[in-house]
């Protein structure tokens, strides 16, 4: 509680700092008779970041470094015979001190010297907490009433306001960049760690997929079975059928929404279609598990077909509707932009008004729906939640679509869950299908954009 009122109370002084400074030069200018080098808003700026940037930078390395100090002095704090103990053990201590500080110990059953130091830790926390808070304003006050004095008509701020401004776009960058960096180490990390165990031969092109660990020696079967060719082959089963549905339907939408529709009519329909990018992937596994699967199931016994119970149609029909808004809303936007005079050219030609769209206007747009495609596409094989709920996690090496299949997300997820060993072939495997995975939608994007490249025309 007393963080966030540190920080409000910052933010505040940082918006009182933005007039202070915005009437400070205006008063400049007016007494002095010279003209201000920037507009009056960037001196307010200019305050309002001395105000801010200095105290949120002292809030957050005071939280970094809070926790480590007040362990410390905590640990000094303690008798000898409990600083003897071992790290293992001196680390669990600390912990049951600060469960008990915080309540989640009941105190009736706790040892006195053990609430002594519970009561000790809430001491240290509230005196650092304080400290933080008037050190935190402090210096606010202190930014706001420098920078309030450094403003003069030649001062150039805004200037200074646009080098914050890139430079926290290049930090933000810089650290998006980096988590990719860290996020792809990981994942090679940890490949190469299961690859060592398992062969990549096998594991790239192996028909049977059973990551069994053996719990016990000699155990049958022990070693597991990382084939991973079934899941691929599920993967692409499940998105080419959702695609089947989403293209189409997407593409045909964003056509009338864009050549058909009256803006009344668009204005209403297209926020519609949009709101099934908003339902959590969740409800509709629930809706393929519940509904869909049981009425193709049913729809196949009247046709004398045999359909799973949990089988890659349900789950590909509704991964479909989920990716529409993805095809459709990109699909309608790149049309919108293909410029008007190349449709009144059509016109003017004799061509109808179909013809134009078929002959014109479609080929002009089509890098940007070729990229809503992969883009669809990519977020189809990146599902887990619907193929958890309507395709199961069956891994068949099957092309039939009335049958259950199973993902690679899906084995992700089911790799990481319960209390195997983290070092274990069975978890590490779900690194290197992270890996393949990854490599997948690299290819997808790197695709697009060869496509959009090598067909993007300019027009004036």
């Amino acid at each position: 509680m007393v963080v966030w009122a540190v920080l409000l109370l910052i933010l505040a002084l940082a918006a009182v700092g933005y007039q202070l400074g915005k009437q400070r030069a205006l008063a400049a200018s007016s007494r002095s008779g010279q003209p201000l080098h920037s507009l009056p808003s960037y001196y307010g700026y200019y305050v309002a970041l001395w105000c801010a940037l200095p105290a949120l930078a002292l809030v957050t390395l005071w939280l970094v470094l809070e926790p480590r100090l007040v362990e410390a002095l905590l640990v000094n704090a303690l008798s000898a015979e409990q600083q003897s103990l071992s790290p293992a053990q001196l680390g669990l201590m600390l912990s049951d001190i600060r469960n008990l500080a915080r309540g989640d110990v009941a105190s009736q059953v706790a040892d006195p010297m053990m609430l002594q130091a519970a009561a000790h830790y809430r001491h240290l926390l509230l005196v650092s907490r304080i400290a933080l808070a008037v050190l935190g304003v402090a210096l606010a006050i202190a930014g706001l009433t420098w920078a309030r004095r450094k403003i003069v008509p030649r001062l150039r701020a805004r200037n200074q306001v646009e080098a914050v401004i890139r430079g926290f776009l290049i930090a933000s960058s810089t650290l998006a960049i980096l988590t990719t960096v860290g996020i792809i180490f990981s994942l090679v990390f940890e490949a190469v760690r299961f690859f060592l165990r398992i062969s990549p031969i096998d594991f790239l092109f192996g028909t049977e997929w059973s990551p069994q660990i053996a719990l016990r020696a000699g155990q049958v079967a022990g070693s597991g079975l990382f084939g991973a060719i079934p899941l691929f082959v599920g993967t692409l089963l499940i998105s080419f059928i959702a695609l089947c549905v989403a293209m189409p339907v997407g593409l045909l939408s964003a056509i009338y929404m864009s050549e058909y529709a009256h803006r009344r009519v668009r204005a209403v329909i297209k926020p519609l279609l949009e709101i099934l990018a908003g339902i959590p992937t969740v409800v509709y596994g629930f809706f393929a598990a519940l509904t869909v699967a049981p009425f193709v199931r049913q729809t196949g016994e009247q046709v004398g077909l045999v359909i799973s119970s949990e089988s890659a149609l349900a789950a590909g029909l509704v991964m479909g509707v989920m990716i529409i808004p993805f095809v459709s809303s990109l699909s309608d936007d790149v049309i919108t932009a293909v410029p008007r005079a190349m449709r009144e050219g059509s016109y003017g030609l004799g061509a109808t008004q179909s013809e134009t769209i078929m002959r014109v206007v479609i080929p002009a747009a089509l890098p940007g729906i070729v990229g809503g495609f992969l883009l669809a596409a990519s977020r189809a094989i990146g599902e887990t939640m619907i193929v958890v709920m309507a395709a199961g996690l069956a891994a068949n090496l099957t092309v039939n679509p009335l049958q259950a299949v199973t993902t690679v997300t899906v084995q992700i997820a089911t790799l990481l869950v319960g209390d195997q060993e983290f070092d274990s072939s069975k978890t590490l495997a779900a690194f290197a299908l992270g890996l393949v995975l990854f490599f997948v939608t690299l290819a997808l994007n790197i695709i697009a954009l060869r496509i959009v490249k090598a067909y993007r025309e300019q027009y004036e």
